[in-house]
């Protein structure tokens, strides 16, 4: 539990969560209507306000304040004195989000998150107002928390222009009309936004439910097999596949690793290693051969702050075979969440699965959606 405070709402909260599907819905598809916001690619956080005292807490419950100590002193100038909100925490360079930016936050070092800070400083967006004052909002539908939250957080017309000093807090924006939604979900991409967040207006806050609809971006890729990690409950009596690892050729010719695919029944994982026994690779020749060495550039098995101590190691195979993955979307040159196997593409030869077959979004200037950012 967060220390310090003395809310209505106290921590540990579950945020209320969303569950996806494949199109804008409808307003009246739901009892008592929908309305819309942009799905921000950013940090989910829960921030506690009790006088001088601010918490920010992760989607798992975790603090994470000690990470952005420019929010903290922002959010103590700019919110209520005693308040409880639900949101995104982004960082926002050359007019779109960058959450490789933004990982680079959660960092051990206190001097290196200092500088970070200063260079390129994160933001808060605000979708949901848990509690203000004495009073807990966690039973009222989301259209009355919604109209206390424009109360509480200044909408964009407050806000500085660009060249301006900025905020730390800013007010999500919405819309309450499919065909504005719609519009939304084919523009905000370019700014690197992760699609649109529809939620029923009668429905309260609903802790670690999936009371929300999320509509994300889908594509297709073909890549190269280039290896596999086992599952963590693979034995020695009956392996099983955990991942398979991706590679894309760059323009210079070299296989780089783009991400995984890693969703099978267990039966399909058990045969897969079977299938794959042919192709296992053996000697230096493998493109990724050298991913222990850290000099290597990115590669599947590199050590990060993000590794925990984990074994990545894996099987390196000859990159011959090509599968089709669905995706939502690039993180640098990479995907940004686990890619969906959609199915094995014999036909193509792997020297052909380059990154220019990817898609990229028409660029759209963040400062439109949120002025001052």
């Amino acid at each position: 539990m967060l220390a310090h405070v003395d809310l209505p709402v106290m921590p540990p909260i579950d945020p209320m969560l969303a569950r996806s599907v494949s199109g804008v819905p409808q307003p009246d598809s739901v009892d008592g209507g929908l309305a819309y916001e942009p799905k921000w690619d950013g940090f989910r956080c829960l921030v506690f306000r009790d006088g001088d005292e601010v918490e920010l807490a992760s989607r798992n419950g975790r603090p994470i304040t000690r990470y952005f100590p420019e929010l903290v002193d922002g959010l103590r100038t700019e919110l209520p004195q005693r308040c409880v909100l639900d949101g995104e925490v982004v960082v926002a360079t050359g007019g779109r989000l960058q959450f490789e930016l933004l990982q680079q936050r959660i960092h051990p070092a206190a001097s290196r998150v200092k500088m970070l800070a200063e260079q390129i400083p994160a933001r808060f967006v605000a979708f949901d107002l848990l509690a203000v004052g004495e009073r807990s909002l966690m039973a009222e539908s989301f259209a009355d928390r919604r109209r206390a939250l424009e109360d509480t957080v200044p909408g964009t017309e407050s806000v500085p222009p660009s060249d301006g000093p900025g905020r730390s807090a800013y007010l999500t924006p919405i819309c309450y009309d499919h065909h504005t939604a719609v519009a939304w979900f084919g523009s905000f991409e370019g700014a690197g936004l992760d699609g649109i967040v529809a939620k029923p207006l009668a429905a309260p806050y609903q802790p670690g439910k999936r009371a929300m609809i999320k509509i994300k971006h889908e594509r297709t890729a073909d890549c190269v097999l280039a290896g596999y990690r086992l599952h963590k409950t693979s034995t020695a009596e009956r392996p099983l596949l955990g991942s398979l690892l991706l590679g894309l050729y760059d323009d210079g010719g070299q296989l780089q690793f783009v991400g995984v695919s890693a969703s099978f029944p267990t039966a399909r994982r058990a045969a897969l290693i079977g299938e794959l026994v042919p192709l296992v690779a053996t000697g230096d020749g493998h493109p990724w051969a050298d991913w222990q060495d850290p000099a290597s550039g990115r590669r599947p098995g590199a050590e990060s702050r993000w590794s925990s101590g984990k074994d990545l190691s894996f099987t390196p195979l000859r990159p011959e075979r090509v599968l089709e993955v669905a995706y939502d979307h690039m993180e640098g040159t990479r995907f940004r969440h686990t890619a969906q196997f959609r199915r094995w593409r014999d036909d193509r030869d792997p020297a052909s699965c380059t990154f220019a077959q990817l898609e990229e979004p028409v660029g759209y200037d963040l400062a439109r959606i949120l002025p001052g950012v």
